[in-house]
């Protein structure tokens, strides 16, 4: 794997390991949602995750990510449409979706 390639899978799962961080064990959506920063700090993750995912995609094909384009996507939505980004929904991405991406990058990872 070339180290350009290594580098994107890594640097997404260290976002993914900072929103974890970010919000403790207790994971609460209340707490997310009053507080501005932690909002803030967890959007930026999800666009570097998505933009990770985005030169992976152009670099390195043979990587197959579920939902990359999704992610891609997302990535375009918080950044260009800040103003109208929804709790609920990044709530659901922390949630439902980073565990299975999460598992996806250390697959990739531990081939190396």
């Amino acid at each position: 794997m070339k180290r350009e390639v290594k580098k994107y899978l890594f640097d997404i799962k260290t976002s993914i390991e900072s929103i974890y961080d970010f919000l403790g064990e207790k994971r609460d959506f209340n707490e997310y949602q009053n507080n501005k920063l932690l909002r803030r700090g967890i959007e930026r993750e999800i666009e570097i995750i998505g933009e990770a995912v985005n030169r992976l995609m152009k670099t390195a094909p043979e990587i197959r990510i579920e939902n990359a384009r999704q992610i891609v996507d997302t990535r375009n939505w918080v950044i260009q449409g800040y103003d109208s980004v929804d709790d609920v929904v990044i709530w659901g991405i922390i949630s439902n979706h980073l565990p299975k991406l999460k598992k996806e990058i250390e697959e990739y990872l531990d081939k190396e």
